[in-house]
């Protein structure tokens, strides 16, 4: 018997769900830079609640990206810290890991959460096996995050993209450390066109939502309220 192409009306819907998924991510990029905000206000909840909160966006993703999750996590009580030396993170994921881990020394930031988006969750991953970061960090939320790589960065020019390689030095790497995978919650999309690996994680917590894309999941209305949950399972 043949093998089934897509279903009909497949690629169409798929392809509305792709440019809904970048003109997201273009208006987030635009607003990071017309419009950053101030982060340093949700250092300090009124009422507050732990743990701490460390953001990390994706590559190339200004800290607004995830300012929903920010408002969320504030509100119930959470003071939330943004990395202002990750900039657009075009870093690679050792030095980037390094700016993280300075200002949980900086700030003496103890027993965090590190809520991440797409390579943010890589870079939360690897911080909970440093040797000085790691016991400051209680756990990861990740979203959207690439752990075993996207046989799509194989495609791309910048060097800051073709790091998410499954033959990557890292990626192979981090798919060797399974020690810490309990303290990880995976959320993503159910269809994501930029990791067609999928985003499960053996051994970590996953969840699974309705909202199709790399981008657009972070405007899934249920993401509020699992990363909420899942900032205070983690333990």
């Amino acid at each position: 018997m043949p093998a089934r192409g897509p279903a009909p009306g497949t690629t169409a819907r798929r392809t509305w769900w792709r440019v809904a998924d970048y003109v997201y991510a273009g208006w987030h990029q635009v607003r990071g830079v017309v419009a950053p905000g101030d982060p340093d206000r949700y250092r300090d909840p009124p009422v507050p609640r732990a743990p701490d909160v460390v953001l990390v966006p994706g590559v190339m993703e200004p800290w607004p990206f995830l300012q929903p999750l920010a408002d969320h996590l504030f509100a119930a009580g959470h003071a939330v810290h943004v990395v202002p030396g990750l900039g657009y993170h075009v870093q690679d994921l050792p030095e980037a890991v390094r700016v993280v881990a300075e200002l949980l020394a900086e700030r003496d930031l103890r027993d965090v959460v590190v809520v991440a988006h797409s390579k943010g969750g890589l870079v939360g991953k690897l911080l909970l096996s440093h040797p000085d970061a790691g016991p400051r960090v209680r756990g990861v939320v990740a979203v959207a995050t690439p752990f075993a790589g996207s046989r799509l960065a194989r495609l791309l020019p910048l060097r800051s993209l073709r790091i998410f390689r499954p033959d990557h030095p890292d990626i192979v790497g981090l798919g060797r450390v399974v020690d810490v995978d309990d303290r990880i919650v995976s959320v993503f999309s159910r269809w994501d066109p930029h990791v067609p690996e999928g985003s499960v994680l053996a051994g970590a917590g996953n969840v699974e939502l309705d909202t199709p894309g790399h981008f657009r999941v972070l405007a899934d209305p249920r993401l509020p309220d699992v990363v909420l949950d899942a900032v205070r399972r983690l333990r």
